[in-house]
């Protein structure tokens, strides 16, 4: 299986971040002329968009439109493909708040660079709220310019979309309770996975796509679609949960330090299958997931006994399966052949990826 993005992902990338500029550009200017402090918060999601990502979301999205039909120059299509992007902007923005993240594509994230102005500039009241509240409103910012983009989509579009933001905060919320309470249990740990990242990821955006394009065929489409998405949507999420606790080269390439899931206690599918594993002096180690003073040299301990209990391996094992089970139902989906190619190229990528 390939780890490298398909060649044509990159033109798709290119002609969303080049409205998806303008667009942003447009609302700077707008509110800049306003009061030139406005232009700052447009300025943080136009860095966060233009710093790097995969544009999945939006690939998906145009595969599901096209392969049922639809026309790749659709305005519908762009303005649905641009507001899944800024979506993901959002969701970023809030998650490095509540991970307390101090780094996303390489960069500061945005809540500590407010925090370093403010302190730079000896403002009052305290520097870190002043930091969390600006990035939360730019997340908010960034929401609402999503749904802005999907106003002329149709009722059945919206259905979709308003669904898949309500699954997104769920998965979060999940998320964000199973690291308060170090949940080591597995089916726990793949609800999370698939709520908090794999349907918004694959099987809503091909959802949007296919719908946008051919709403009477909702019934056959959608439920093809998922049984090729929500497999697929696992298997990113796993891979995702691989590179959080092992990277994959450094920072460097994943844009966030390695071993950042195990810091923050994730209830990932991967801890707890080492944790059903683990003997009781592994646990132990376990144990130390999730603690805020965790030295490099315990995360050290961690990923080997992670390694030592086979969890790794097996979750290799189980990335693959669902691979290839997206991969078998896609091949049988009511789509165009260009498109079932497409899907499975993809498969291949966000399973087996190193970013």
């Amino acid at each position: 299986m390939a780890s490298n993005p398909p060649s044509w992902l990159k033109t798709i990338a290119g002609q969303v971040d080049t409205r998806l500029g303008e667009f942003l550009s447009t609302e700077k200017n707008r509110w800049s002329a306003l009061d030139a402090d406005l232009g700052l918060p447009l300025d943080e999601i136009i860095q966060l968009v233009s710093a790097g990502g995969k544009r999945l979301r939006p690939a998906f999205c145009y595969w599901g439109f096209v392969g049922a039909g639809g026309d790749e120059h659709s305005t519908k299509l762009l303005d649905a493909q641009m507001a899944l992007e800024l979506l993901h902007a959002s969701a970023l923005l809030h998650d490095d708040v509540i991970d307390g993240s101090i780094t996303r594509r390489g960069e500061p994230t945005t809540h500590t660079r407010y925090t370093r102005t403010h302190l730079d500039n000896k403002w009052a009241s305290d520097s870190r709220r002043f930091g969390e509240g600006a990035a939360i409103l730019i997340g908010d910012l960034a929401f609402v310019y999503a749904d802005q983009l999907m106003t002329s989509a149709s009722h059945e579009a919206m259905q979709i979309w308003n669904e898949m933001r309500v699954e997104l905060n769920i998965g979060q919320y999940l998320d964000l309770l199973g690291s308060a309470q170090r949940e080591r249990r597995l089916i726990k740990a793949e609800r999370v996975c698939r709520y908090k990242s794999g349907k918004y990821t694959i099987e809503r955006p091909l959802h949007l796509g296919a719908i946008l394009a051919q709403p009477d065929r909702a019934v056959v489409l959608l439920s093809a679609l998922s049984n090729y998405g929500l497999p697929l949507g696992d298997a990113f999420q796993m891979r995702d949960d691989v590179l959080g606790a092992f990277g994959d080269g450094g920072e460097n390439l994943t844009g966030k330090p390695v071993g950042d899931d195990l810091r923050e206690g994730k209830p990932t599918p991967l801890l707890a299958m080492a944790f059903e594993r683990a003997n009781a002096a592994q646990r132990a180690v376990l144990d130390l997931v999730g603690s805020p003073s965790i030295s490099d040299t315990a995360i050290n301990k961690v990923q080997d006994v992670i390694k030592e209990t086979g969890a790794l391996d097996e979750l290799e094992v189980k990335i693959a399966l669902l691979t290839n089970q997206a991969i078998d139902a896609v091949r049988l989906a009511p789509i165009t052949q260009a498109a079932k190619d497409a899907l499975c190229e993809l498969a291949e990528f966000v399973s087996q990826r190193t970013i």
